[in-house]
């Protein structure tokens, strides 16, 4: 066996190979973009995509509902702190004040 012959045998298999190894290298590249990883350039530094006028949108919407979400948690931090402070006050306090409210001011 000489030189060509082994060349020649190993040649279908190495097609095989390298077009498994682009089909991968593709279908990573497309799980990265698809999930919002960045790709790496050709040095393996980070290239991140383009923002596009509908991610910026998407950017202000996601941070206006982040703020109203906020001041919902706020409001809520306050109820509980008074549903608090009412479970843990002594009974006599709280119905002495709930009456001193039911008495007519003078």
């Amino acid at each position: 066996m000489n030189a060509t012959d082994i060349i020649s045998s190993l040649s279908p298999a190495a097609v095989i190979i390298a077009i498994l190894a682009i089909g991968a290298w593709v279908f990573t590249t497309w799980l990265r973009v698809k999930n919002g990883y960045p790709l790496d350039g050709a040095w393996g530094q980070a290239v991140y995509p383009k923002t596009s006028d509908e991610a910026m949108e998407r950017v202000k919407l996601i941070s206006q509902e982040n703020a109203q979400l906020r001041a919902e948690l706020g409001s809520a931090k306050d109820r509980l702190a008074v549903v608090e402070r009412i479970v843990t006050d002594e009974a006599g306090r709280l119905s002495h004040e709930i009456e001193a409210l039911r008495r007519p001011a003078n």
